[in-house]
């Protein structure tokens, strides 16, 4: 069986690409800074390897003799700005195409639909494959921008026939290990309240970790997914309505729902943005409209092509993969 490395592995979705890796009888290797911290990871068959994205060197020495590198480490938010995310994800990136070049491996980077920055909403029907990356995204989404950098990078190097490459770009991942989404939202619902905009019946841009592993093998196994990305980007439509629910039945929690109108929500977005000079940051502000965004319409992105192209058929519905999300988060926090 092939032998990959994963970065980023103590995270949500290296994390279940690990576990998927494992269950499907590959030799798993793990760039970890400290083999002392590596967790659960040090329980599991994977040898633990000590580096760091940012050390070219090391990342070399941990390719070196593998078929595949994962390449997940990223950074989704950073006290530094600009900076730090593109020392992270940028200059990690570049790092991750030079090891997996000189191993002679398949490289999978784990993305992100930030790329598409103000082009996800594009009318006339969901965003897909086909939407040029050539709109400006605000200075202030770092983290977006630093994705669309990471992934041109990644598209060159397949190009310049570097390395060979191909790329996942899922919408918000949820999942056990969740240090990000799930956290958010469980502690809201702790308190008693779901907010809901307009009925609630909006379906959310969210995937389950485990759906998003599942994806991302079959991209670097499939000879097909040279050079191109693919929208991870649900696997299930789920209501925002029905998401509380079932996250609230994770949690064990009743729940009482407080529906937002519309308007209001607009509204809300508009003083959000307009009010940006107040806030500590520009780029909070910009992440507290995207929030409000978030909730209050349908998910506008389409992952026809991976079920299409790559054959992917996710496996963990809403209605086992949220409440046992939750369900984790409730035990472990």
């Amino acid at each position: 069986m092939p032998t990959a490395l994963v970065t980023g592995a103590t995270g949500l979705v290296g994390a279940h690409i690990v576990e998927r890796l494992l269950a499907e009888g590959w030799s798993v290797r793990a760039l970890v800074r400290d083999v002392g911290r590596a967790g659960w990871l040090s329980r599991l068959d994977v040898g633990l390897v000590t580096g760091d994205v940012l050390d070219q060197p090391s990342f070399v020495r941990a390719a070196a003799g593998c078929d595949h590198v994962f390449h997940c480490a990223a950074a989704i938010t950073a006290r530094g700005g600009w900076r730090d995310f593109q020392r992270i994800n940028v200059d990690g990136t570049r790092n991750a195409i030079a090891a997996a070049s000189r191993a002679k491996a398949r490289l999978l980077h784990l993305s992100s639909v930030a790329v598409y920055g103000p082009a996800r909403y594009t009318p006339g029907g969901r965003t897909d494959e086909r939407v040029a990356l050539d709109q400006p995204i605000p200075e202030e989404a770092w983290y977006a921008r630093s994705k669309r950098e990471s992934e041109r990078l990644v598209m060159t190097a397949h190009e310049a026939e570097r390395v060979w490459a191909t790329a996942v770009r899922p919408s918000v991942v949820y999942g056990p290990r969740d240090r990000q989404f799930v956290p958010r939202i469980a502690r809201l619902l702790l308190r008693g309240i779901a907010p809901v905009v307009g009925t609630g019946g909006n379906t959310l841009a969210i995937v389950h970790a485990a759906n998003v592993a599942h994806g991302a093998v079959l991209a670097v196994t499939s000879d097909v997914a040279g050079g191109e990305a693919y929208n991870l980007a649900h696997d299930f439509d789920v209501t925002a309505a029905d998401f509380f629910r079932l996250a609230a039945e994770g949690l064990g929690r009743p729940v009482r729902t407080v529906r937002i109108p519309l308007s209001i929500a607009r509204l809300g977005i508009g003083a959000i943005r307009f009010a940006a000079p107040l806030f500590p940051s520009r780029a909070l502000a910009v992440a507290a409209a995207s929030s409000v965004d978030f909730l209050g319409r349908d998910n506008p992105f389409s992952s026809e092509l991976a079920r299409t192209e790559l054959g992917w058929a996710p496996s963990v519905t809403p209605e086992e993969g949220v409440p046992a999300a939750f369900r984790w988060w409730n035990v472990h926090r």
